[in-house]
């Protein structure tokens, strides 16, 4: 059984950085793409980030510039590193496993998820 397990996430002032890890047990997830995604309170979950088994790499326009997906199959681990934090990037972070090996934004191509990991940023 392959599991996600987030961490990383806290508390932070605006401006500030927090880099969130997602570790995977049970199976290798290097064949596979591995995305980001948010959800705010009240709002619908929203794609973040996605990278492919080859390590292509796809954003939202809101974090582009400022957030960085990269992944490191040896540890089986993707990373989500968060810079220039703001207030409206409060949100419960997930990610996810791709069904394919590329950079899908939907989550209709996402079949395994972690239990996510708060981040909270404040004024």
């Amino acid at each position: 059984q392959v599991q996600l397990v987030e961490s990383g996430g806290g508390l932070v002032q605006a401006g500030g950085s927090l880099r969130l890890s997602c570790a995977a047990s049970g199976r290798t997830i290097s064949s596979n793409g591995m995305g980001w995604f948010r959800q705010a309170p009240g709002k619908e979950r929203e794609f973040i980030a996605s990278i492919s088994s080859s390590s292509t790499t796809r954003y939202a326009d809101s974090v582009k510039g400022r957030f960085t997906i990269s992944r490191d199959n040896a540890k089986n681990t993707v990373y989500l590193q968060m810079n220039s934090l703001k207030p409206e990037d409060t949100a419960v972070y997930y990610c996810a496993r791709s069904y394919y090996i590329g950079t899908d934004s939907s989550d209709k191509s996402y079949g395994l998820w972690g239990q996510g990991t708060q981040v909270t940023v404040s004024s």
